[in-house]
């Protein structure tokens, strides 16, 4: 754990894409850590139902709703989208998330016959793409490298792993850790600006190959920190 205070936990946290497994993954250990939780969707009643299961599952918070509405709802927003729609969905809610901390996990990934690789972004990262579609928001990237099998896992009590976060503002870096630190296990370990997100982001294709290898739901910690 961080010398940072605790996350308030009279902040909302809105999950985009709330209803996929990363998504869904994080509202619950966020919920389990008495943080209101709202989950966004393109679909209300999906979210509205995923979240229902997540309340009765955790006794938590939660609450779902459309992807538009949630961004409004929220105090701090996890875009945890898929890629192919991460560009669109932001510039259609810049005006929802003028203001607020906005959380980026996007990995920009490709698959092809020899595994995972990291995606070339015009930007240079999803983090990047989402500060310069967001000029009005505070964007930070964090929670790219978590696995979602253990955090969607009701038997796995602990998340063991650091959380690298990039931010160009300190204030939204310190909150985003301490939002890391509230899960069981996790570790918010501010890891450089959001020009050096891109070899966060694509860390992630090393671990899908790791796991793949070994069989495993790897994570990372940062050593001497």
């Amino acid at each position: 754990m961080s010398d940072l205070p605790p996350f308030p936990t009279d902040r909302i946290v809105a999950v985009l894409g709330g209803t996929g497994p990363q998504g869904r993954g994080l509202a619950r250990r966020f919920s389990q850590a008495g943080i209101p939780v709202v989950l966004g969707s393109r679909s209300a009643d999906r979210a509205a139902e995923t979240a229902t299961e997540l309340g009765e599952a955790t006794g938590g918070t939660v609450s779902g709703t459309d992807n538009a509405t949630a961004a409004g709802q929220g105090d701090v927003v996890v875009v945890a989208v898929p890629w192919d729609g991460h560009a669109e969905l932001l510039g259609d809610l810049a005006g929802q998330l003028a203001g607020k901390v906005v959380v980026d996990c996007v990995n920009p990934l490709g698959f092809d016959k020899q595994g995972p690789f990291a995606l070339a972004v015009e930007e240079g990262s999803a983090t990047q793409q989402a500060a310069a579609i967001l000029t009005e928001s505070r964007v930070v990237g964090a929670f790219h490298n978590v696995s979602a099998i253990l955090l969607e896992d009701p038997a796995v009590e602990r998340i063991e792993t650091d959380v690298l976060v990039l931010g160009d503002d300190r204030a939204a870096t310190d909150l985003v850790q301490a939002l890391a630190d509230s899960v069981p296990g996790m570790r918010g370990v501010y890891g450089g600006r959001i020009r050096n997100a891109h070899q966060v982001e694509a860390l992630t294709a090393n671990l899908i190959a790791i796991n793949r290898r070994y069989k495993a739901h790897a994570g990372i910690r940062i050593t001497d920190v």
